[in-house]
């Protein structure tokens, strides 16, 4: 057991000695190829060095660097411009529930939490999402935290203790509150509503919206499922789970690494992220790169990674994709059965994209047949003709057609309904047969 640790923290050690081996490798062409002298020789070499040289220090310098927020201010009707303030307020080992408070603004009748995924990325890269959100709401979300910064005297994070979090921030909210959960945490979010459906009704949210979440994994099968149903548990736990060295507050905590993850989402499309980073190195060596260009924006928080707890990462692939225990409705909370059947004051949507690789169309529509409780007029489905996983939460499909269809969900079955000028989207949003917007959409694939 001994020597299975000591060997976990030193490959842990090692895939953090290879990217800081990287990262001053980049630093060192960039300096190098920069010395004036260079400039005398009339060799591209150079500049192609300093290029590569600018793009890899970069890249892998972003690994371990949590991204800001950057929300931009807010416009109001009174042509003012609102700084937008992010404020936590809850505080756990394990995650935050954090506020984006805008200055001098009212309260506004939406209220919406907006449920991260914990499978890799922090939860800014719901940023573009949150941004799009508030003009029309108050927004929340749950912040989650990096496992290699947290204790091991803090004790486990599993699925359980992730659905008992979500339990808490809805409570502390307050009844008046539509929950979007995006991806990962669409699952949990469903079982922590049935638990407040059956512990504390008046704090069940008003709206639940799952977008691209794997309800039902069994529903379509992509490299994600067919992944997890090929490797034993004995496989993953051997392959994958190690022990945060000895640089980080968590260290000896076991987790499955942030890198590791990191290197599987590349591998999903290499091709492309070899394309996106030669393209880079080029513009950079013709000087025509820059700091915001949408290489940097992108790249800054698609390698921005963070570690899960051992613990969460085994028990989501072996009770949600292994066992289906929330398809079967069969999931329990500390021994106790959920049963999702108890949700019948809450409306649900469920948001899927046509060219979802991640979440393929069916796995999350599954929820709408595990709630038996909800009246059909509280339901609703989407399916968003040529989306891509991103595009569905964060890209111009989000944009354009499901943030306005959302947001009529929530007006639709609010107590409060906000007054607006746009006019309504809800009829006709049953799926497949929805073709109003030209489905031509190039979306950027992150795995969540």
């Amino acid at each position: 057991m001994v020597y299975k640790g000591a060997r976990g923290m030193l490959s842990y050690d090692a895939m953090e000695t290879l990217r800081n081996t990287n990262e001053w490798m980049g630093a060192s062409a960039r300096a190098m190829a920069s010395y004036p002298l260079f400039a005398m020789i009339p060799s591209p070499f150079f500049k192609v060095m300093s290029a590569w040289g600018r793009v890899t220090e970069r890249s892998f310098a972003r690994m371990v660097i949590k991204p800001d927020w950057e929300i931009p201010p807010i416009p109001s009707a009174d042509g003012q411009d609102h700084l937008v303030y992010v404020e936590p307020v809850i505080r756990r080992p394990f995650g935050s529930l954090v506020h984006f408070r805008v200055a001098r603004r009212e309260p506004m009748a939406r209220r919406v939490l907006l449920v991260a995924p914990m499978s890799g990325h922090y939860a800014t890269l719901l940023r573009s999402t949150v941004t799009s959100l508030l003009p029309d709401c108050d927004v929340w979300v749950t912040d989650w935290h990096n496992a290699r910064d947290i204790p091991v005297s803090e004790g486990k994070f599993d699925v359980e203790d992730y659905t008992r979090y979500l339990v808490d921030f809805m409570k502390h909210l307050g009844p008046d509150l539509h929950v979007v959960a995006v991806c990962q945490p669409a699952p949990l979010a469903l079982v922590a509503t049935a638990l407040l459906a059956e512990d504390e009704p008046a704090a069940q949210p008003r709206t639940l919206t799952l977008i691209g979440g794997p309800i039902d994994p069994d529903a379509a099968a992509t490299e994600v499922t067919d992944f997890g149903n090929r490797m034993t548990m004995g496989e993953l736990e051997h392959l994958f789970i190690q022990q945060v060295g000895f640089k980080y507050r968590g260290v000896g905590r076991m987790v499955y690494p942030g890198l590791a993850q990191l290197t599987s989402f590349i591998a999903m499309n290499a091709e492309t992220h070899a394309r996106a980073f030669r393209d880079k190195i080029v513009a950079e060596a013709k000087g025509e790169g820059s700091e915001g260009d949408k290489h940097n924006k992108f790249y800054d928080e698609y390698l921005a990674v963070m570690d899960m707890t051992a613990e969460f990462y085994l028990s989501t692939v072996e009770r949600v994709f292994k066992k289906c225990e929330i398809a079967g409705n069969r999931f329990t909370v500390e021994g106790r059965a959920v049963d999702i059947g108890k949700i019948r004051d809450v409306a649900v949507m469920t948001v899927e994209g046509a060219n979802d690789d991640i979440s393929a169309p069916g796995q999350c529509v599954a929820a709408l047949k595990l709630c038996s409780g909800v009246p059909d007029k509280k339901k609703a489905q989407h399916l968003e003709p040529g989306a891509g996983h991103y595009g569905i939460f964060a890209g111009k499909s989000w944009r354009i057609n499901i943030r306005p269809m959302v947001l009529d969900f929530m007006d639709e079955h609010s107590q409060h309904p906000e007054q607006t000028s746009r006019p309504k989207r809800l009829r006709g949003m049953t799926g497949p047969g929805d073709t109003r917007r030209d489905p031509a959409e190039e979306d950027s694939k992150i795995a969540v």
